[in-house]
Parts: structure tokens; sequence; C-alpha cells
């Protein structure tokens, strides 16, 4: 076997690996939709391959954001902050996290996702899990794929070094919601909802913790 179709092998390998880890209040949802593409056929702009020309446009930002509008000024402060910062990367980490927040929040499990939540977030998903607990009723969802997924906002704050980044979702689920008796009184198993979401998220630039925090949502 020769080295070039082993290292395609173990970057493949790699790669599943990763999606299996991702898979493992909200926003407003929508009448009943026709079956969307999945998640994983839904068109990735990923990082290109291209020579920024000193001067020119940087095709990283421009791709996600209008040629000098506010939102690709902030994303310019925040690459100065921190060279390594890539639109395209922190996209694709922001749609993974979109699904693993939102199927956990919908299965009630807080824990799995608190690293990831602001303590005003973290709050506010509990008390909704809680109230639906009360009264008894459970959730059963299914994350069916990404409609929509571009960036609304973005800021940055020079003196504490903050970025903010907020992100718009339209997303397509399953989910049916059961009383105590296990008779289910909203929505349908087969039936998929379009739901739309504006989250934003927070990090301080240039530090070595790479992680980015939900600190606000909105429909």
């Amino acid at each position: 076997m020769n080295s070039s179709l082993l290292q395609l092998l173990v970057l493949a390998g790699i790669a599943v690996f990763l999606i299996l880890k991702l898979r493992s209040v909200l926003g407003t949802r929508e009448g009943f939709e026709k079956p969307p593409v999945p998640a994983d056929q839904v068109r990735s702009r990923g990082k290109r391959n291209f020579e920024v020309i000193e001067g020119g446009p940087d095709r990283d930002i421009t791709d996600h954001a209008a040629e000098g509008s506010e939102i690709a000024r902030a994303l310019a402060q925040m690459k100065q902050a921190e060279p390594g910062f890539s639109v395209s990367d922190f996209l694709t980490g922001a749609r993974g996290a979109y699904e693993m927040i939102l199927m956990a929040f919908e299965r009630g499990d807080i824990e799995a996702i608190r690293p990831f939540l602001s303590d005003e977030v973290e709050a506010s998903f509990a008390q909704a899990i809680n109230a639906r607990e009360r009264e008894g009723l459970s959730v059963e969802a299914n994350f069916v794929g990404l409609r929509e997924l571009a960036i609304a906002e973005a800021e940055y704050d020079a003196t504490s070094r903050t970025a903010e980044i907020t992100v718009r979702f339209t997303g397509e689920l399953t989910s049916v919601v059961k009383n105590a008796a296990g008779e289910v009184v909203d929505g349908h198993p087969t039936s998929v909802k379009r739901q739309r979401d504006g989250w934003t998220f927070a990090r301080r630039m240039g530090v070595q913790d790479p992680n980015w925090q939900l600190v606000a949502t909105a429909d």
C-alpha cells in the first residue's frame, strides 16, 4: 500500500470519528415541510486553497460577509487579534454545535452541553427543561438536516479581545411530545418541522482555550 493511499485512509478515519463524536428557549418552529436534504449533503463552504494578495479581499471573510460590511470588518479584527482564526472553520464548528446542543435540549440532557453554554443560557435551558419535567412531558426528537447557516452579526471588542458572532440557523427535525402516560400530545414522529434560530457565540481571541460558548439565543 503506497503512502498516499495510507494517508487518505487515515484522514477518512479521522473524519468519521469527528462526525460520530458530534452526533453523540430555542427557535420558532413552523408547519410541516417536505423531507429536506440530509445534513451531510448540505453544501459546505470549507476552507479554500488560495493565496491572499496583500491589500486584496480575504476570501475566508468575503465568502461569508459582504466586503466592507460591519460584519466583515469585525471578522477582520478577530483575525488580526488571532491570525490562526478561520471563519469557515468557525462555521463548521457552529454547525456541529447547533445539532449537538439542540438535540441535548430536546432530550433534557443539560449536563452533556454545560461546557458549551454561558451561565445565563444554561439557566434558561435548565428552567425550560425543569418546567417540562414538572408537567410530566418528554420529547423524542431527531435532527434531519440544516437548510440555512449564515452569519447574521459580528462584533469585536478590542479592549477585552472578546468576539461575538451571531449565526442564523434554519434546522429541520422530527419531534413528538408525550405525556406521563406515553400519549403523544404534540408533533408527529415522521413529520418534519422547520426551526429558525439566531444563536450568538462568544470567545476571547488570542487565548489558548479554542472553545466558543453559546451566550444568547433568539428566534
